[in-house]
């Protein structure tokens, strides 16, 4: 007879087998990598290399200080920087992490919800572009009183990037064409065609401009910032984070407390069983991506509304409906897994240009450590392999198996 491991052991192994584990060691992983980009390319390890074999322990010092003052820049460009006067000045590096986060977050919870119906939306940017082109266009077009003004355009904003999501929703549902192919034209039907609109006086573009550019928006669409709330500093991080909070709890009770959420699962592990169980497919695919673009839209209103208030042109969408798909895989298309990832990008971001201006070290190192991760998110049997990791279904046996010998 073979008795059970003892309790600890078995939540040690299911800690170490499972996805978060893993996720955490692909970030650690591709930290590594780029420390070894930072000291391959800094010039006093280079210089210090050239005597390496008379005095190697200069090269190891001076690669020490080339990692430790990455980490330092980085730390201090995307959390706090004790060096500045004024606590107000020392947290802003924060806000700027979770005001780069926040559209992130939006767009990434969007691509997971669609993962979990077992779709690949890469319509992101189609999505944000044409939900920023319904909120700016609102934004100055329809005065309205301070805060109602504001929901408004984010509600148009949604259904802008709802609808724009559900025409492969209905494509899909009604002709099986596949939601990859179909997002990715529709990508570029909604950058011409908002780009169009910017360069078309009487729609989107500005009066007595020449510029492809909107107007900027009424003040009373614009979303209060930090700074407006303790009238203090210059804090660029607004009420689209709150927002951001507020949709993943949403998404959250939809996918994991909702009967809307279990059809999203089964269909997404199995659409053919999914409907012998009698659940409605093509509906769910329509929801599925409807969601997901009004995801994205709210994601596009934070541009529009929080970030460029001023006037927007057809890059709006800043690559966020690309990077919006490696926030999901590190997320594992979880909501919470999704928003910590959002955070963890938007301090790579912030702190990149930290890095780059005190280290010179360039901003494209903090593209390389996101490709590695997306790597090793995409494989992470390879991470298992590295570090010698259980499989998943060996963390934890389902029941005690009793083996009798005669």
């Amino acid at each position: 007879m073979r008795q059970d491991a003892p309790r600890s052991h078995r939540l040690l192994r299911e800690i170490v087998g499972g996805d978060a584990f893993v996720s955490v060691l692909a970030i650690g992983l591709a930290l590594v990598a780029g420390s070894i980009l930072i000291v391959l390319t800094d010039p006093e390890v280079q210089a210090a290399a050239g005597y390496l074999l008379a005095r190697p322990g200069d090269t190891v010092l001076a690669a020490g200080d080339a990692i430790a003052g990455a980490c330092s820049a980085l730390f201090q460009g995307a959390f706090f920087n004790g060096t500045r006067a004024g606590w107000a000045n020392q947290i802003k590096p924060l806000t700027e992490t979770l005001t780069l986060a926040t559209p992130l977050i939006a767009a990434g919870l969007g691509v997971s919800v669609a993962f979990r119906a077992g779709m690949f939306n890469i319509g992101g940017r189609g999505q944000m572009l044409v939900a920023a082109a319904v909120a700016g266009w609102i934004s100055w077009s329809f005065p309205m009183p301070y805060l109602l003004h504001m929901l408004v355009c984010v509600l148009g904003a949604i259904v802008g990037g709802a609808l724009w999501g559900g025409i492969a929703g209905v494509l899909k549902a009604r002709t099986g064409a596949h939601e990859v192919i179909v997002t990715i034209m529709l990508n570029y039907v909604a950058f011409y065609l908002v780009s169009f609109l910017l360069r078309t006086p009487g729609a989107l573009q500005a009066p007595g401009s020449n510029n492809p550019k909107s107007p900027a928006a009424l003040d009373t669409a614009v979303m209060p910032t930090l700074s407006d709330l303790l009238g203090i500093g210059s804090f660029r991080l607004h009420a689209g984070f709150v927002l951001v909070v507020m949709a993943t709890l949403l998404v959250w009770w939809v996918l994991n407390r909702s009967s809307m959420g279990f059809r999203f699962r089964a269909v997404g592990e199995n659409p053919r069983a999914a409907r012998v169980a009698g659940i409605d497919v093509q509906r769910v695919y329509l929801v599925a991506l409807m969601m997901s673009g009004g995801l994205a839209g709210l994601a596009g209103a934070s541009q529009v509304l929080g970030t460029t208030t001023m006037g927007f042109g057809s890059g709006v969408d800043a690559g966020i409906g690309f990077d919006a798909i490696t926030v999901a895989l590190l997320g594992r298309s979880r909501p919470w897994g999704v928003f910590a990832a959002g955070l963890l990008f938007g301090a790579l971001k912030t702190g990149g240009y930290a890095i780059q201006a005190t280290q010179a070290v360039p901003i494209d190192l903090v593209l390389v450590v996101q490709s590695v991760i997306v790597l090793l998110i995409a494989a992470p049997p390879l991470v298992r392999a590295v570090f010698r990791l259980p499989a998943p279904a060996a963390a934890l046996p389902h029941r005690r198996t009793e083996a009798v010998a005669g």
